[in-house]
């Protein structure tokens, strides 16, 4: 074990000078810029060729390789880290890399496979079809005669990753230490969220599960295509699944000279994201057009599954009550669910944030016709207003809004002058109408009583065990105010409702007492009757209206 982590460490130092090196070059370099860009406005007749620090940045990362380069993708999508000017030049990084050898590809293959090639497949073509910085694709036709794409990952990428982690987990944790002013970044939880998702990405078997769940998330579903995945020939570095023989919707034009309907593409396409978005809470992140083809009778298949979104219930409704508060222009509807979404029941400022909600609304919308294209724009702004409030906003939805970006933007290539509206507002209201049905509003009132229930039975147990700490002092805790009016209105609020509670659990069981102990008192019942209804009519308010 020793000399395995002699070697670790060893690893680690060497990639931390190779990272420095790179850093310190380019610090150089944009120090050299820095002074010419100085110089040049002193002198307008002599020009340098000098990059703008956004540039340098975006440089910079490419160099540091491709776990840094999956970071900054990430981070471009991220308005509440990142300023604008940065987040524009790091959407520029590419994941695109110069292909690796055949030879070694065609031997790490063959080594997944656990047999040669040439017993696997009837063809395979030697030429790559793509090549990322995480793995390599071909061409090929198994002995059934299904063709198929094999994706294998590059040689040593996966240790390659795991260092630049770990040296990245380490920089996050001392700069979180020597800067707690930066705790509102929570930036050591960027960095878990990002290792955490980047291992997946590079477990092949998580993108084949994921495919077997999108696969029958559209079973019969004839407008929408999912590739078949050979779990035979899956491992943790190799993946096989269908080839799909379609063309890339790369522009109107290309489209209608193969004949297909572009409005219907579209419409094929959105449904399908609001499929896993609204009806799933699962969907793929990164629908951009290389991930996207469209097939016959204007279908629509996707592929590349390593990304892919999670949202809670919780995200989901607030999607649906965005989606209908933005068709209506509501300002107001938009606030509400915009707290909701950031677990804010109190918020002092829910005035002037409804204010500048509305205002942004009005600048997006010059006329009385909602136009669905400004959609992922509009919550994108309304995340930025959020920001100015600091109040947080679950990581998920950052990726959400970038699969809802990209949809947006083909839509508008392909078919400018289709209403998204009518594709979408049906997923949200059904959404809507599913939250209140009878039969989830009784299964909620249900829970509601059996943790009252729950409460009533472990109350009194829990004051003594608190009452007990207060004697022996052994209860401790520092509280620190950023606002003390929100801690009085909290405060005030909360002791109002226990008292409540309280009041009308004595009244309950003292009339069930008074019950017990002379049946014939109609004093008991009517104090037992009226407490009950008091309680049910808490309980519904409580399930429907919100903890208000």
């Amino acid at each position: 074990m020793r000399i395995v982590s002699f070697y670790i460490a060893l690893l680690n130092i060497g990639r931390a000078f190779q990272i420095t090196g790179i850093l310190i070059k380019h610090l150089f370099i944009e120090m050299r810029d820095h002074w010419r860009r100085r110089f040049s406005r002193k002198r307008p007749g002599v020009r340098y060729r000098v990059y703008t620090t956004p540039q340098r940045l975006r440089q910079t990362i490419e160099e540091l390789g491709p776990t840094y380069v999956k970071f900054g993708q990430i981070m471009a999508d991220r308005p509440d880290m990142v300023s604008e000017k940065f987040r524009v030049e790091l959407k520029k990084l590419q994941s695109k890399a110069e292909p690796f050898d055949n030879e070694t590809a065609f031997a790490l293959i063959e080594k997944e496979l656990g047999q040669p090639i040439a017993s696997v497949f009837e063809r395979f073509d030697p030429v790559p079809l793509a090549a990322a910085s995480v793995g390599q694709v071909y061409r090929g036709v198994l002995r059934t005669g299904d063709k198929v794409v094999v994706k294998i990952q590059r040689p040593f990428i996966e240790n390659k990753m795991k260092l630049d982690i770990y040296l990245m987990k380490y920089l996050a944790k001392k700069t979180a230490r020597a800067y707690p002013e930066m705790a509102a970044i929570n930036i050591v939880g960027l960095v878990d969220e990002f290792s955490e998702n980047i291992l997946q990405e590079l477990d092949y078997r998580l993108e084949a599960n994921n495919i077997k769940v999108f696969e029958s998330m559209f079973a019969g579903e004839e407008t929408v295509k999912i590739p078949k995945v050979y779990m035979k020939y899956v491992t943790r570095r190799l993946i096989v699944t269908e080839f799909i023989d379609g063309i890339t919707p790369d522009g109107r034009q290309r489209l209608e000279e193969h004949g297909f309907d572009c409005e219907a593409v579209v419409t094929n396409g959105a449904r399908a994201i609001f499929t896993m978005v609204l009806k799933n809470g699962f969907f793929h992140a990164d629908p951009h057009p290389g991930n996207l083809f469209v097939l016959g009778d204007n279908a629509v298949a996707f592929i590349d599954f390593g990304m892919v979104g999670v949202l809670r219930p919780k995200d989901i409704n607030f999607l649906a009550d965005f989606t209908i508060g933005f068709a209506g222009k509501d300002s107001i509807v938009i606030t509400k669910s915009l707290l909701e979404l950031c677990s804010q029941q109190f918020f002092v400022y829910e005035e002037e944030l409804a204010f500048d909600i509305h205002r942004m609304l009005m600048q997006n919308f010059t006329s009385k016709v909602v136009d669905m294209r400004n959609f992922s724009r509009v919550m994108q702004s309304s995340i930025e207003i959020l920001i100015k409030y600091d109040l947080q906003i679950p990581s998920g939805i950052f990726m959400l809004i970038k699969a809802l970006a990209t949809l947006e933007k083909f839509a508008q290539d392909i078919a400018p002058d289709l209403d998204l509206g009518g594709i979408v507002l049906p997923y949200a209201r059904e959404c809507v109408k599913a939250r209140y049905a009878p039969r989830r509003i009784a299964h909620e009132i249900y829970e509601t009583a059996i943790n009252y229930m729950s409460l009533m039975r472990n109350l009194p147990n829990q004051i003594g065990e608190i009452l007990y700490k207060l004697k022996e002092g052994k209860i401790k805790h520092d509280i620190k105010l950023n606002d003390e009016h929100i801690f009085t209105v909290t405060v005030r609020q909360m002791t109002l409702r226990i008292a409540y509670v309280l009041l009308l659990i004595g009244l309950f069981i003292g009339a069930a007492i008074l019950i017990v102990w002379d049946n014939s008192q109609r004093f008991g019942y009517f104090i037992l009757y009226l407490s009950s209804i008091l309680i049910l009519f808490l309980l519904i308010r409580w399930v429907i209206f919100g903890r208000k």
